[in-house]
Parts: C-alpha cells; sequence; structure tokens
C-alpha cells in the first residue's frame, strides 16, 4: 500500500498536499469561531466568503516558499519554519480582507485561527512523515557516513541519508567556525581536525563531501587532507536532485579526478570565444571523438548558424548528433546540425561538404592519438595524421574557409614515437600552407592528457582498482600534464581565433602529475591500501611494465625558448621553424608514394630524416608490415602485444 502511494506522480502527491492545507485552513477557521464567537454560525456566514477568497493567495504563498516540493521526504524544522511563515502571511491576507470589508472585534479569532492553522499544517506533514517514511526499521542495517559540509547542502544530503536504506549519516564536519560544536539534526558538527577521531569512534566507513561552492583548489585540498584515512571518500550530485527528491545512494560518485589535480578555471574571453562562431558555419572533423565532442558542446553554446559534424564512426556520429539535438532543444538554439559520415583523407568529400554548407571555419580534432595504437599500424597513422590534415587543408582553401585550427598534442614536441611525428608533420604541413597562400588561415593548438577522454589513464585506474588490481603504471618516474576536457576544448577556441596565420599555440597545463601518485591516491580514496613494503597486506598492487616504444618520462609543449604571451592568461604562442611549402610538398610526395607501396621501413626512414626531431626509434613495430629480411624490425611476440596492447597505460591527447 505505502510503495503505491509513494509511487504516486508527483503532481498527485502536490494535489494531496494542496487540498489537506485547503481542509485545515477551512477547518482552522471553522473552530476558531466555535472557540471564540458567542455566535459562530453567524460570524461564519459572515467570514466564510473572506476565507475563500483569501486561499489562492495563500496557496501561491505556500507554493513559493516551497511547502509542496519534496516537503514529505525532507520535512525538518526549516519546512516548519516556512509552515510558519505561510500561515503568517494567511493571516495578514485574512487581517487585511477584514479590515476592507469593515468587520471588526475578530482578531481573537484571527489569532486562533492561526494557530489552529499552524498545527494543522504542520502535524499534517509530520504525520505524513512518519507514515510513509520510517526511519528506525532500517537504520541499524545503514552504514555510518561522515558529512563534510553542515551547510545546507548538507543538510539536505543528511536528510535524504535518513530516509534511504543505505547510508546512517552520524556527523558533520565543517570549517565554518559558527557551525562547530553545534548540533543539527541531533548530530554533532566536529572540525576537520577531528575526522580521525571520529572515524574511529563512530565506526564511519564512508566520507561524502557536501561542499559544492568550494573552488577546485579548496576541494584538492581537502582530498589531500583525507587521503590517509583509509576508508572512501565520494561527493554527493547536484543539490537540486536532492531537493526535488531524485537522489538516490547510487548517485553518490567517486572523487573527480580533477579535485585531485585540478585548479581553478580562468573565466574565458568571450570575444574569443565568439569571433569564429557565432552566426558562422562551423565544421568539426572528427567530431564524434573525445575532444571533437566537446569542442561540438561549447561550439553550439556560443550560437553558430550551423554547424558540421564530420566523423568516420556511424555510431560515434549518431551519439553526438543526438546529444546536441537534444542539446539545443534545451537551452532553445536555434542552430541547425548536420551529421555528415566522411574520411578526412577523402579531399573530394571534404571540399563537398565545405562548398555545401559554405563553411567558415574549421577544426581539425579527427587524428589517430594513442601512442602504442600508430606504432603498431604505421602507414594508418601516417595517411591519417598527415594526409588527412593535408587533404582537409587543402580543401578549405579550396572552399574558402577563413579559419582552420589544428588540434595537437605535445607529444609533437622533439617526439620519440610516430604518432608524435605524424602531428609534428600536421603542423607542418598548416605552416608551409599558411606561407602558400592567405585565403585560409590556419594555426595549431598544443595541449597534453586531457582527463576522461578516450584512453585516459584516469577511467583505466579506476577499473583496475575496482577489478582488484593490479593498477599498470609504465614507469615509476613517468610524469604527464592533465587538462579537463571542456577547459581544454574552450582554451582551444579561444586560441583559434587569435592566430595571424601559421601560428603554433601552446596551452598552459598547470604542473605535471607523477603517474604513480596518481594512482596511489586514486586506490586511498577509493578507501583501499596500496600494497608496498610498509603495507604487504595492502588491497590493490601498482604494477610497472616498462616503457612503451616511443613513450616519453616527460612531455614537453615547446621546442624552443621563443615564446610570446598573448591575451589570455592560459594561451602562448610559439615562434617555431617551418619549412618552405615546396620542400614539404616534396617531402609528402615521398611518404604518398611510399605510403601507397606498404614500405613501413621507407615511411619511417623519411620521418626520421625529416627536419622533427624524431629521437630515439630504432624498431619498427607495424604488425602487418613484419619482413624478416629486415634486421631493424623485431616481430612482437603475442606475450609483447598482450604486455603493450591492453595492460600499459593508454595515453590521449
Amino acid at each position: 500500500m505505502l510503495d503505491k502511494i509513494l509511487s504516486l506522480p508527483r503532481v498527485v502527491k502536490k494535489t494531496v498536499l494542496v487540498t489537506s492545507d485547503v481542509v485545515v485552513l477551512l477547518i482552522a477557521a471553522g473552530l476558531a469561531a466555535y472557540l471564540t464567537q458567542p455566535d459562530p454560525w453567524e460570524v461564519l456566514q459572515q467570514i466564510m466568503p473572506l476565507v475563500l477568497f483569501s486561499l489562492p493567495g495563500t496557496l501561491y504563498v505556500f507554493t513559493k516558499l516551497g511547502l509542496y516540493r519534496a516537503v514529505i521526504r525532507f520535512i525538518d524544522e526549516h519546512a516548519l519554519g516556512a509552515v510558519l511563515a505561510g500561515v503568517a502571511s494567511n493571516t495578514a491576507i485574512m487581517l487585511l480582507l477584514f479590515t476592507i470589508a469593515q468587520i471588526a472585534h475578530l482578531d481573537k479569532l484571527v489569532l486562533v485561527h492561526a494557530l489552529i492553522a499552524l498545527i494543522g499544517c504542520g502535524s499534517s506533514r509530520m504525520a505524513a512523515r512518519m507514515l510513509l517514511f520510517p526511519r528506525h526499521t532500517a537504520q541499524k542495517r545503514k552504514e555510518p557516513v561522515l558529512i563534510y559540509g553542515a551547510g545546507s547542502s548538507g543538510r539536505q544530503l543528511a536528510q535524504a541519508l535518513l530516509n534511504g536504506e543505505q547510508y546512517q549519516p552520524v556527523a558533520f564536519v565543517d570549517d565554518d567556525p559558527t557551525l562547530q560544536k553545534s548540533t543539527i539534526l541531533g548530530m554533532p558538527v566536529g572540525l576537520p581536525s577531528q575526522i580521525s577521531l571520529l572515524v574511529k569512534t563512530k565506526n564511519i566507513r564512508r566520507i561524502l563531501l557536501a561542499i559544492p561552492s568550494a573552488s577546485r583548489i579548496r576541494r584538492r585540498q581537502l582530498l589531500d587532507s583525507l587521503e590517509n584515512i583509509p576508508i572512501p571518500v565520494q561527493t554527493v550530485p547536484g543539490m537540486m536532485d536532492i531537493v526535488d527528491g531524485h537522489f538516490h545512494v547510487d548517485s553518490l560518485e567517486d572523487v573527480k579526478i580533477e579535485d585531485l589535480l585540478g585548479r581553478d578555471p580562468v573565466e574565458p574571453d568571450w570575444s574569443l570565444l565568439q569571433a569564429n562562431i557565432f552566426n558562422k558555419v562551423v565544421m568539426v572533423t572528427g567530431a564524434g571523438g573525445s575532444i571533437g565532442s566537446e569542442l561540438c558542446r561549447q561550439i553550439v553554446s556560443n550560437r553558430p548558424s550551423k554547424l558540421i559534424l564530420f566523423e568516420l564512426s556511424e555510431f560515434a556520429l549518431y551519439s553526438i548528433h543526438r546529444e546536441l539535438l537534444a542539446l539545443c532543444q534545451k537551452h532553445k538554439l536555434d542552430c541547425a546540425i548536420v551529421p555528415v559520415i566522411g574520411n578526412v583523407q577523402s579531399q573530394t568529400r571534404l571540399l563537398a561538404t565545405m562548398q555545401r554548407f559554405h563553411v567558415d571555419t574549421v577544426y581539425h580534432a579527427a587524428a589517430y592519438k594513442h601512442v602504442p595504437m600508430v606504432e603498431f599500424n604505421v602507414l594508418e597513422g601516417v595517411r591519417n595524421n598527415v594526409f588527412g590534415t593535408w587533404r582537409c587543408a587543402e580543401a578549405a582553401i579550396q572552399a574558402g574557409v577563413s579559419t582552420f585550427v589544428l588540434i595537437s598534442t605535445d607529444k609533437a614536441v622533439r617526439p620519440t614515437n610516430l604518432m608524435g611525428a605524424s602531428k609534428r608533420l600536421a603542423e607542418l604541413v598548416l605552416q608551409g600552407l599558411a606561407k602558400r597562400q592567405t585565403v585560409t588561415r590556419f594555426c595549431m593548438v598544443r595541449f597534453g592528457n586531457v582527463l576522461g577522454s578516450s584512453g585516459s589513464v584516469v577511467p583505466l585506474f579506476r577499473e583496475q582498482i575496482r577489478q582488484g588490481g593490479p593498477v599498470t603504471v609504465t614507469h615509476p618516474d613517468i610524469y604527464r600534464y592533465f587538462m579537463t576536457i571542456p577547459e581544454a576544448a574552450q582554451l582551444v577556441i579561444q586560441a583559434g581565433a587569435m592566430g595571424q596565420g601559421g601560428d603554433v599555440f601552446v596551452l598552459d597545463m598547470g604542473e605535471p602529475v607523477r603517474i604513480v601518485d596518481l594512482a596511489r591516491r586514486m586506490i586511498h580514496l577509493m578507501g583501499l591500501e596500496v600494497v608496498d613494503e610498509r603495507h604487504p597486506d595492502g588491497d590493490i598492487e601498482i604494477k610497472f611494465t616498462g616503457l612503451r616504444p616511443g613513450e616519453k618520462l616527460f612531455e614537453e609543449l615547446l621546442i624552443g625558448d621563443d615564446v610570446k604571451t598573448t591575451q589570455h592568461a592560459r594561451i602562448c604562442a610559439a615562434n617555431e621553424t617551418a619549412l618552405d611549402w615546396h620542400d614539404m610538398k616534396a617531402l609528402l610526395r615521398q611518404l604518398e608514394h611510399h605510403c601507397e607501396l606498404l614500405a613501413v621501413e621507407q615511411v619511417v626512414a623519411l620521418i626520421k630524416d625529416a627536419p622533427i626531431g624524431l629521437n630515439g626509434h630504432e624498431r619498427i613495430n607495424d604488425l602487418v608490415d613484419q619482413r624478416e629480411t629486415k634486421a631493424s624490425i623485431a616481430k612482437p611476440t603475442s606475450a609483447a602485444l598482450d604486455t603493450e596492447l591492453p595492460n600499459a597505460v593508454p595515453e590521449a591527447l
């Protein structure tokens, strides 16, 4: 029976509450007249039309005070305060109406009516809560949790958990001295320095962060302080879900990795964001990828007239197309979203698309980005990353595109792998074309690893931890730069608006992160111990698999030291050498010839001889072209492949 009531639509529940309040207010008027007037029936006949007339205004005030929004589930002293305010407003409305109608000597009636209405409206809610959401049945089975944050968010979270069956909040902790040592919802509010003591004395099994307004720097400091406490740390979902009654314990999230690494994002320069987008036709290649899809989201929010999604993967294109259509509908954005299946190696398809839709701006995000994949598939990596960029750029020139922005990578700087080398060659293609013509303004933007991209270490580590380990890291001293996908995409768009032609922009990635430290922190914040000398009986082992072919310990963002600042604090311009188009075209023709002949060794030799600084690449690891006559080519064994492909730490842009 209770389940049927709880499963009723929200509108039905609200209707029941409104009806209940109307009945309470009418009964209160009758009882007040009966208790205070010598002739209650005569008085009721006189005042009842005014009482009825006051109801719409009273119900409007009740609604504005939030009395019909998840009241039953989360009723507390604050909600009862809202009931008091609502009844007070009803009293004021009645007094005003009585004054206008010149009905005197009813002050006592109005006061008694207010008292009865307050008791009736408040007790009806408390009774419903006690009947529909009994606390005591599941409390013994609940997991004790500590809530960090005793503000409104923390209180709402506590109320939600008290009515659930999985977690039992037993204490709060807060930085605010005015809240410390107080009691909220029957629970003490402690100091952050008391967390370890609270965990021990109250047998706390989990810490929940309810600090939505905290800066990323503050959250990082907080997580640093919690790292050595051996219980899981999680964050709450959006507070509107809790307030509206949509919260479920499954909504609790693991700590976001950007909170571990994070810095606060810089406010964007809106003039730069919109310069190449607002009211223009924009095309994104690789629109279904992790970087391309985020570029599309950012672009749509800046109101282009049309967004062309150019993508080879049908499923990826279908997914981002649906998402963007929903985004436009939700935010009432007047932007046509055009899904185009196409390969960036087909200049004919690219040109037809750009001419058909009169494209103004191209963001070229289509590329093979994973180091081992390009090492094991050399020719396809060169075809896609080098020739795909060339075909796309030539099509842009022919179609009269105004701006062309290449998404590049820190691995293009003094590359030690073929993926990075192919991206540096792609940069040289655009630098050469920028010298050859003035129709299209070319620029490229370099940055490091992005969190959450395909192949990022973060989801891999999380999955490995949940499976019981081991967590695989290639080397104990490997460092990487990290940035969130939204911040990277936003900076790419702004950098693209600043170029004059052939510019190489570099994003400020913050401080490099030691990957093994990142792995340790993720393990600790999931409430587990790392297996090491201090904890031989720990939970999760960290296994070092060895550097993969072409992998660096440190990534760089600049080839030289000639760097210029720009109008954006986190974007700088690198003044780097480039080839004349005549020389660049000759190199491209040779590469193209040997790619057509499937001559992997010759392709790699040409890349090593190119002025891009490819270092330390002595082996050719292509899985298809394995010629025993070539001494420099070593066949990888199946065991080697098992180590290098699925288990090694993947690298993303």
